[in-house]
Parts: C-alpha cells; sequence; structure tokens
C-alpha cells in the first residue's frame, strides 16, 4: 500500500506541475479575449501585460536585457533638467544603446520636428499626466514629402510614448492645396507602444508604418484617412474624433497589398465621435486592406455604407473589412458596403486578444519612471 501511496502523491504533483505550465502556456500565447465590457478592459489588461519581474518567461531576450536598469534623463524648458528641448536629450543616446533611455518631457510646447534613427532602439518619451507636453511642428508633404512631414518620426524598434499630445500645426488642406497631408506620427519601427497619447492633424494624421504597435487609451483626430499605413496593429479604448463637417472623411486606410503581408488594423472597445454625417471606417488604400472594429461605440458621423474600395471594383474579392458586437447609432450594419464582414465569434477572436500583435514577447505596462 505504502508505494501505491507514494504513486498517487507523485501522480498528483505531476498533474500539478502539468496544470500550471498549461496555465504558463495560454499566458504566453496571449489568448485570453479583450473583455466586451469597456469597465472590465483595464483588469483584463494589467492581468495579460504584467510587470518585467513577473515575465521573465515570456518576453523575449533583448526586452528583458533592455528593461532591467532604464536610464531617465530630463527635458525642462526653464532650464531645470539637463536639456531644454527633445533633440537635444535625443542627440545625446549613443546609436546601438541596447538599455531604455526614458527621455522624461517637461510641460510646455515644443516646436520641434523629431526623428528617432533606427539605431536607437528602447527609447521611451514620456510627459507628466498631469500636465502633457504638446509636441508639434508645421511639415507637409509639400515641403518634405508626406511620410518625412511628421513631427515626430519613430523608426527604431521597442520605442514607448506615454502622456503627450503629437501634434502637426500646419493649417486644415481645402482640397486645392498640392501636398497639404501633414502627418503629426510617423511610426516605421517594430514592438511600439503609445499610452495615453494624442495626436492631432487632419489629412493623414497618424502614418503606422510597419510592425507591430498598440495605441491603449488614446485619442487621434483628423480628416481624411488619418489612420494609415501598413502596420499589424491594436488600438484599446481609444478616441477616433472626425473633424468631418466639410469634405470627405475617412478614418483608416489600410495599405495591406500582398496576401502575404501579416497585417492590419483592429480597432477595439474604441469610441468614434466627432462632426459631420458622412465619415467611413475605412477605404481600400490598397488592394488588400484589412480593418476589423470590435466592441466599438460607433457614433452618427459614420454613415450607413461605412466603407469603400476606393472605386477599384477589382479589390473587393481581397478586402478584409470587418465588424463585430459593435453599438451606437452609426452601428447599423443595414445598408453597409456589400463585402462588409459582420463577423461571427471564431472570426472575430484573433483580432481581440493580445495574439494579434504578439504582446506577450514584447509589451509592458505604462511606465512610471522616478524623476
Amino acid at each position: 500500500m505504502a508505494p501505491k501511496l507514494r504513486t498517487s502523491s507523485n501522480t498528483f504533483h505531476l498533474s500539478l506541475m502539468v496544470a500550471i505550465v498549461v496555465a504558463n502556456v495560454v499566458f504566453a500565447d496571449d489568448n485570453v479575449p479583450i473583455p466586451g465590457d469597456k469597465s472590465q478592459l483595464d483588469k483584463w489588461y494589467n492581468e495579460n501585460v504584467q510587470p518585467l519581474a513577473q515575465r521573465m518567461d515570456t518576453l523575449d531576450p533583448a526586452t528583458i536585457a533592455a528593461e532591467g536598469a532604464a536610464t531617465v534623463i530630463k527635458v525642462m524648458q526653464d532650464g531645470s533638467g539637463q536639456f531644454k528641448t527633445i533633440n537635444e536629450a535625443l542627440k545625446s543616446i549613443p546609436k546601438g544603446s541596447t538599455k531604455r533611455v526614458i527621455v522624461y518631457i517637461g510641460p510646455g510646447t515644443y516646436n520641434e520636428k523629431i526623428r528617432i534613427e533606427r539605431e536607437k532602439p528602447f527609447i521611451t518619451l514620456y510627459g507628466a499626466p498631469g500636465n502633457m507636453p504638446n509636441l508639434t511642428y508645421g511639415g507637409n508633404a509639400l515641403k518634405y514629402g508626406t511620410v518625412d512631414s511628421a513631427t515626430l518620426i519613430v523608426e527604431s524598434d521597442y520605442f514607448v510614448a506615454a502622456n503627450m499630445i503629437i501634434s502637426n500645426s500646419s493649417p486644415r488642406p481645402d482640397g486645392k492645396m498640392v501636398g497639404a497631408q501633414a502627418v503629426a506620427l510617423r511610426v516605421s519601427g517594430d514592438k511600439a507602444t503609445f499610452y495615453k497619447v494624442t495626436l492631432l492633424g487632419f489629412q493623414n494624421t497618424l502614418l503606422d508604418d510597419a510592425d507591430w504597435h498598440i495605441y491603449k487609451d488614446c485619442l487621434i483626430q483628423g480628416t481624411l484617412d488619418f489612420i494609415f499605413g501598413n502596420g499589424k496593429t491594436l488600438f484599446l479604448n481609444t478616441e477616433l474624433r472626425v473633424l468631418g463637417d466639410s469634405g470627405m472623411s475617412v478614418i483608416t486606410a489600410h495599405g495591406r497589398d500582398k496576401n502575404t503581408d501579416d497585417t492590419g488594423f483592429s480597432f477595439v472597445l474604441c469610441d468614434i465621435t466627432g462632426t459631420g454625417t458622412g465619415t467611413l471606417l475605412g477605404r481600400a488604400w490598397m488592394s488588400k486592406s484589412k480593418v476589423v472594429y470590435a466592441y466599438c461605440n460607433i457614433g452618427s458621423v459614420v454613415n450607413d455604407a461605412a466603407w469603400s474600395n476606393n472605386n477599384h471594383p477589382e479589390y473587393d474579392k481581397d478586402l478584409y473589412f470587418g465588424e463585430y458586437k459593435n453599438k451606437g447609432p452609426g452601428a447599423d450594419p443595414a445598408g453597409r458596403y456589400k463585402h462588409t464582414k459582420q463577423l461571427t465569434d471564431v472570426e472575430a477572436k484573433p483580432f481581440i486578444t493580445l495574439d494579434f500583435i504578439q504582446g506577450s514577447k514584447w509589451l509592458l505596462p505604462p511606465p512610471n519612471p522616478k524623476v
């Protein structure tokens, strides 16, 4: 009988170990769906995006090495920091750095055109939550070309921004001036995170260019194609504010043009607000654009059709325009563009988990530096 008892005990412990491993695998796979109730979002996020110390088994080695010893440098316009401008602070960071550098930005308006080069990964721009700085510049496509018109250009990987306004101060396009498009933010690096960031512009406000990104608790304002690019990006609890009271207004223009591109925009628990009544949720910038809205509150600014192939009927067979359990006056599926997909639970799941951007490998909670 004694050996049998030991076997039973061993079996129990083995089963417990297996259960723990399985639980960890589920966590690492990011497969827990985002809740449909916005009041549960932060709880879900905190459970699934835990601090560094609890994530050593899932984060990629580069992230672990970089986050272990973060450095904070301070930008203050009154001279109380090491630097008075953001560009001065960024210039002090050596190329090839493998450690997290947090650039704390004091209150005020910073009229600077900023580029974070590809050779400078692991940079955080952090503004005080109660007094957010405004990074602004008046570049437009006529002078710089669309992609380089941005106030802030992020080419490096593992970038983080928190608690700030990024705006382009160029005037609203009047439909006559050539090159009036003006980008506030271009993100071309991989694994970029934005917490409580406000993006202000008109046409082409955000160029979400490529790779994995996430925006949480943000606000993005614009007129035409004001979120565009070919990133694979998750937008959580973000207000999409449309200035649609004159001219054409479109929220997204996704740039997927190959079936092999693993890209797309997923908007989850977002609020679509603003002015006008003729806005599109998206139009086909490229032939295989992929955009999904799930659990969103869609205001009356969105028209019945909501989507467009951009006068390219040949795109219809490859477009992916999806909607899932949205609400609000603009969410009624009646009258939708005929190739819109009203998603089933199974079809929607890949777009409403952190696995959409493989977040377990690199995503961390909002920064909270000691300054």
